[in-house]
């Protein structure tokens, strides 16, 4: 049987449809608000793009006016409709205030501590990255902007691994930022002997629950994933009043 060597554009028909396809999963998405599988739509829906824009310069050269010209103006269409819904969206998250925190109320009765402010040059406070700590100890730091953190973290004897944070909103103990927060603060520890050591972080993660001046309780969580394998398990607890990112 003679085999078919027709390259992916020569008909024109199969990146239309697979341009087709990737807004399709695109739209799933949206619907389904899985970060993953959001990034993964995102990403086959820009390479869809690249493909279609190569498609209409392939028919170009190949003198299929028709084909190449259908697929330009869904390119250009997309790139159109794309710019259109990112302004509106922002303009959109603008004026619509988050209302998430809006009925929280802070607790009175457990010791809830402020975040630390970070200068204005973006480094931490001598007075507290520079103390003499004789325990284990976290402290959180407010970033250059609401809802932006960064955190320190004392710790004595510890073995090679990740430490990284869960955050949860203290009276409905629900989990903030899951999808993001453990990957945005992660720091790798290791401490062989028993001074303690401080580990910290050196760009922000976000809340992105709640609103500017909006505050509410929030438990911080420090956990530990140590590099041989062994079960994770939490290290540390300590509460902060924080506020969500405006996005």
């Amino acid at each position: 049987m003679k085999k078919d060597r027709t390259n992916f554009f020569e008909n024109g028909w199969k990146p239309i449809i697979l341009w087709i396809i990737s807004i399709g999963l695109l739209v799933s998405s949206e619907i389904l608000k899985n970060h993953l599988f959001g990034s993964i739509c995102f990403a086959l829906f820009g390479f869809s793009l690249l493909v279609l824009l190569i498609s209409a310069i392939y028919q170009l050269f190949q003198k299929k006016w028709l084909k190449s010209f259908i697929a330009f103006v869904l390119f250009s269409v997309t790139i159109f409709a794309v710019i259109v819904y990112t302004v509106a969206m922002f303009w959109i998250e603008q004026e619509t205030p988050d209302t998430w925190a809006h009925n929280l109320k802070i607790p009175t009765n457990i010791k809830i501590d402020n975040p630390a402010d970070i200068s204005i040059d973006e480094n931490k406070p001598d007075s507290l990255t520079n103390r003499i700590v004789k325990q284990t100890e976290f402290q959180l730091y407010n970033s250059f902007q609401p809802g932006l953190y960064e955190y320190d973290f004392w710790i004595g004897k510890i073995e090679s691994g990740i430490i990284y944070l869960k955050a949860f909103e203290i009276t409905q103990n629900l989990e903030l930022s899951s999808e993001r927060l453990r990957e945005s603060s992660s720091i790798n520890v290791y401490n062989p002997t028993d001074k303690i050591m401080k580990f910290g972080t050196s760009s922000h993660f976000t809340i992105y629950e709640g609103d500017w001046g909006d505050p509410y309780a929030g438990r911080f969580e420090v956990w530990f994933k140590p590099d041989n394998g062994a079960k994770e398990r939490k290290l540390y607890s300590k509460n902060y009043k924080i506020e969500g990112w405006m996005r």
